[in-house]
């Protein structure tokens, strides 16, 4: 096992080869959050301490919710092919909506895919890596595309007014919604 207190150039090429990470959030009184992530080109490395990633509507908002009532951040990476790896980015976050003043600056590090709702921009305080030897190895099938071809289908009206309904997470913690529906780039 190991620390630094920034990415390196080769925490950065192990990054850019992953097809899926996972993103763990906490609040006090509140569930453990940890969701898996995973669409092409949704995760950027800005700087040396410092890391985004574009989100798209889904299920439910705990990570929006859990950085705003605390700010903690975690996103592991596992490398399922040679050579082993484990990686976690330790950081604290925020939420970045369409309508926040610093929308369009962090919006360009990305091509915007239908039904994104906001972008987490997180300072990275401490990088581990580890062995990753009883990680499996396995090879990526495919990228799903299930998620962008709903987003793609839906009347922007009606998908605004249903992130706006989004204000609460599941253990009833506050959410800011997003004010627009996005089609892509």
């Amino acid at each position: 096992m190991e620390f630094t207190d920034h990415i390196t150039a080769e925490h950065e090429a192990m990054i850019a080869r992953q097809a899926v990470y996972f993103v763990a959030t906490a609040a006090p009184d509140a569930r453990i959050n940890l969701s898996p992530k995973g669409l092409d080109g949704t995760f950027k490395v800005l700087g040396p301490n410092r890391v985004a990633y574009l989100d798209l509507g889904g299920s439910g908002n705990e990570t929006h919710a859990h950085l705003a009532a605390d700010g903690r951040i975690t996103i592991m990476m596992c490398n399922f092919e040679q050579p082993a790896l484990i990686l976690r980015l330790y950081g604290h976050g925020r939420p970045v909506l369409p309508q926040d003043p610093d929308w369009a600056e962090l919006a360009g590090h990305f091509t915007l895919l239908p039904g994104t709702r906001q972008i987490f921009d997180i300072t990275v305080d401490s990088v581990q890596t580890s062995c990753g030897w009883g990680v499996p190895v396995m090879e990526l099938g495919k990228h799903r595309e299930t998620l962008t071809k709903y987003h793609a289908q839906q009347d922007p009206a009606k998908w605004a007014a249903k992130m706006a309904g989004r204000t609460q997470s599941i253990d009833g913690l506050p959410t800011r919604a997003s004010d627009r529906y996005i089609a892509g780039s």
